[in-house]
């Protein structure tokens, strides 16, 4: 006599074992999809504006993050001195508030030689 009990639960070990590996295999696709999209490209900016603020030069024009538009007079380590109108208003800011370099130290004065 054969035993369906047997057999069911020989059939059903199979089965859990495939269903545990297509979970596991599910949850290391959906990681590495996280981190090819998330995580990745948020550290590749964070190396860009890490050059950026250390390309930084005296003459450079600058915008912060809130807005602020000047040009660099002076820069130490964790913060830089900018003037930011004709009559110089001076403003110190840190580093890491400098959203863009609008225009380098170099671009300037090859745009004023070509006038």
């Amino acid at each position: 006599m054969i035993n369906f009990v047997s057999l069911t639960a020989a059939a059903g070990t199979g089965a859990n074992w495939t269903q545990f590996l297509t979970s596991g295999l599910l949850i290391v696709a959906l990681l590495a999809a996280m981190y090819f999209l998330m995580i990745r490209p948020q550290r590749k900016r964070e190396k860009e504006e890490a050059q950026m603020r250390s390309g930084l030069g005296v003459g450079d024009e600058i915008t912060t993050a809130g807005g602020i538009v000047g040009r660099i007079l002076s820069i130490s380590d964790e913060t830089v001195v900018i003037g930011t109108s004709g009559d110089c208003t001076k403003l110190r800011i840190l580093k890491s508030s400098i959203a863009r370099v609008d225009k380098k130290l170099g671009e300037t004065q090859t745009e004023e030689t070509k006038k």
